[in-house]
């Protein structure tokens, strides 16, 4: 078989970064990624050509295949012979579905360069504008394949000089946005470009595809390819499988992978700085610009499956020297050590045990303990900083509560949530303390149904409720007035505190990772100071960051403050974490310590006493200061066609939103709205049935934003009410302290 004869020269080439290729594909859902992966492995000799098309090679899991959408990212290696050369492609298809972008985030970790696709008929779509900002983040270098152009020819039937038109269109979206997003010194140099070979166009599903070069070295004109199309429908078929005989999708894009995109000594440097914080000119710094195998290890872990035979298996890009069964490793961010047990390289479904894979390529390691994605795996025994945070372009903004529908299968309940959450960071389990429900978050309503899905094929019957919305907690001015007083329970301690709001570009920045608790403390506060105009004093004495909540110690010459400030720690976690209103999480506070009184016995000022003193003055300030809640909304975009540009925008405006522009493209409207999440329930069967299933469309969390007035006390009676507390908000008064 073709495949085995692979498997040896892949590891042969391994150990040659000057001809590996690190590659995602990347597009909006339903654009025809797989497809088109299913091409390239046909070429491979993986799967069979007959099949390709249909096959969803990539889409292995039994879901994915009803579907025919990617949930999961897969990866796979194959050689292709360029000028002469084999080349060692490593692919990653990663899913196009808003829901699980967090798997295109961590996937485009582990890469050097992009394939983006796009369909030619709906054009960049919203989620094509964040698979891609998200690449050129992650410092990936794109290039571009235009899909679907035989719909262009039959349903559209546009002429040649219309098809060029509407292709110059599409490069010219996709270069405002490399533009707009790529590294200052990538913003012109990678810019994609018609005459160099660097966008090709085709179909995948009938297995035809050129570039600029390959339409010159082949002869094939436009005018060919609509000949192609026309005819009886027995004419056409016959037609199109020459056309994919003669110019073959895969070649042209092969070849653009070999020739346009970076391998991993030219990526790594300038990858390097944007990734890792670490120094370069240290033993791993300098190992990891020269992809040295022989260097200390580093790796970053992008994904994990837990497999009933091997157990956990974690899969990454290895940077710097080279991963083998029985090396002894750190992981750094959890502090552990551990041993490789099996190293593989992954090809979809299927894992193949190697001996070793060196630095440049993507390799699967089983046997260490309890690992996550994000981690970064280093040499035992050397010094190195971890990979930068993973970050994700959403939050988990939709809930649902779960529990097994027989309460006999608790065991096997537990056991699924585990490799559920562990295999996918985006999804967040919690119990709520006062309810006592299983709580499951996920990025949206398609991500939960999924998850439900995969519960049920572990042999788990559960009960799902309706999904609900998460919201967040905020103030609406900084706190006016002295500082607030906490007791302790037995009265020996107190602590005086006061709140202010976070500006948004805090609060970006810690989203971003620009600020978090895992910088030195001299960096933190050269950003603060710098950037964001802070106090010395302030930006100093930063000790804690919850979420998007931050602790700032301002109190001087109090004894014994260093044994009860990790109690405060625990106090100011607890009340942002769930804070008053309605017990979600808080947004956007700086709570600031202003003085404090400790008893000078230890037994005086344990946890049980310090942590209430800690949350009661932080709430009480917090109602004092006009709360509000905010609740999560989409971006919301739809192409229409014009007859039903009316029926789009009674649905958004009935689900309280709000639209923000309408575009004309030819004779399609694109409308540009926002809306709660609250109400996206169900949207796609209504804008199905308005638009006879014309309209393509497309969801992304946007921000949060101010739940209306007129509608605040209602949803946090509700919230109340679904966690069992008491219909309305305590008063400030009840959390006040007198002297």
């Amino acid at each position: 078989m073709g495949r085995y004869r692979q498997i040896e020269e892949i590891v042969k080439l391994m150990n040659n970064p000057e001809v590996i290729r690190n590659t995602s594909i990347i597009a909006h859902v339903d654009h025809g990624k797989t497809t088109l992966s299913d091409s390239l492995l046909a070429a491979a000799g993986i799967i069979s050509e007959q099949t390709a098309g249909q096959k969803l090679f990539l889409d292995s899991w039994e879901l994915e295949q009803k579907r025919q959408m990617t949930v999961f990212a897969s990866n796979i290696s194959m050689v292709h012979t360029y000028k002469g050369k084999e080349h060692l492609i490593n692919l990653i298809d990663t899913p196009g579905h808003i829901d699980f972008s967090g798997a295109v985030t961590r996937s485009l970790r582990a890469v050097d360069g992009a394939l983006v696709v796009v369909d030619a008929v709906e054009g960049p779509m919203t989620q094509t504008e964040t698979v891609l900002m998200q690449a050129l983040r992650e410092r990936v270098k794109p290039i571009l394949f235009i899909n679907k152009v035989d719909r262009l020819i039959k349903e559209i039937k546009l002429t040649p000089e219309e098809i060029q038109r509407k292709f110059a269109k599409i490069i010219l979206r996709i270069n405002n946005l490399i533009e707009k997003y790529a590294p200052p010194e990538h913003k012109k140099d990678w810019q994609v470009k018609v005459e160099d070979g660097r966008v090709a166009f085709g179909s995948a599903l009938h297995k035809w595809g050129l570039n600029l070069p390959h339409m010159k070295a082949k002869g094939v004109t436009f005018q060919e390819i609509i000949d192609a199309y026309s005819g009886e429908p027995e004419e056409i078929a016959k037609k199109v499988e020459a056309l994919s005989k003669k110019a073959p999708l895969y070649e042209p894009i092969l070849d653009m992978f070999c020739e346009h995109l970076p391998n991993p000594l030219v990526a790594q440097p300038y990858r390097q700085t944007q990734i890792w914080p670490g120094d370069v000119n240290s033993s791993v710094g300098k190992a990891m610009a020269k992809v040295d195998p022989g260097g200390p290890l580093l790796m970053c872990i992008t994904t994990i499956e837990v497999d009933p035979h091997s157990g956990v298996v974690a899969i990454g890009r290895v940077f710097s020297g080279t991963v083998e069964k029985g090396k002894v490793v750190q992981l750094i961010n959890s502090r552990q050590k551990g041993t490789i047990q099996q190293v593989y390289m992954s090809m979809a479904a299927d894992r193949v045990i190697v001996d070793k894979i060196p630095a440049g390529n993507i390799a699967a390691i089983s046997g260490l303990p309890s690992i996550h994605v994000g981690e970064t795996v280093a040499e035992e025994g050397v010094e190195t900083q971890p990979f930068e945070g993973l970050k994700y372009v959403s939050d988990p903004v939709v809930t649902v509560a779960v529990e097994p529908a027989d309460i006999k299968d608790l065991p096997l309940f537990d056991k699924v949530i585990h490799k559920l959450t562990l295999e996918d960071p985006n999804l967040h389990f919690t119990i709520n303390k006062e309810s006592g429900e299983y709580l499951l978050s996920g990025m949206g309503e398609l991500h939960l149904e999924v998850t439900a899905y995969r519960m049920q094929e572990a042999g788990l019957k559960v009960k799902i409720s309706k999904p609900i919305v998460i919201y967040r907690e905020t103030i609406s001015h900084d706190y006016r007035g002295p500082p607030i007083m906490g007791k302790s329970p037995n009265k020996h301690n107190r602590l005086w505190v006061t709140i202010e709001k976070l500006s948004e570009d805090v609060i970006e920045a810690i989203k971003s990772g620009k600020i978090s608790e895992m910088q030195t403390r001299d960096e933190r506060q050269r950003i603060l100071t710098k950037e964001f105009g802070w106090s010395t004093d302030d930006a100093r004495n930063v000790i804690a960051i919850e979420g998007t909540n931050i602790l700032v110690n301002r109190i001087k010459g109090r004894q014994y403050v260093e044994e009860v400030i990790d109690h405060i720690k625990s106090g100011f976690r607890e009340a942002v974490h769930t804070c008053v209103l309605a017990k979600e999480p808080a947004y956007g506070l700086k709570v600031n310590l202003e003085d404090i009184m400790v008893h000078e016995d230890p037994v005086h000022r344990g946890p049980a006493q310090i942590l209430p003193m800690t949350w009661r003055p932080i709430w009480c300030a917090f109602l004092l200061s006009d709360p509000k809640l905010l609740e999560p909304l989409l971006n919301f975009e739809c192409k229409v066609p014009n007859e039903f540009v009316s029926s789009v925008i009674a649905i958004v405006q009935k689900r309280r939103g709000r639209i923000i522009d309408m575009v004309n493209e030819e004779d399609m409207v694109v409308v540009k709205a926002e809306m709660p999440v609250a109400e996206s329930f169900g949207l796609a069967d209504e804008l199905r049935s308005s638009t006879q299933g014309r309209a393509f469309w497309a969801t992304q969390f946007s921000r949060w934003a101010p739940v209306p007035e007129s509608m605040q006390a209602g949803i946090i009676k509700q919230i109340r009410e679904r966690r069992g507390l008491s219909p309305t908000p305590p008063k400030a008064e009840e959390f006040y302290e007198e002297a």
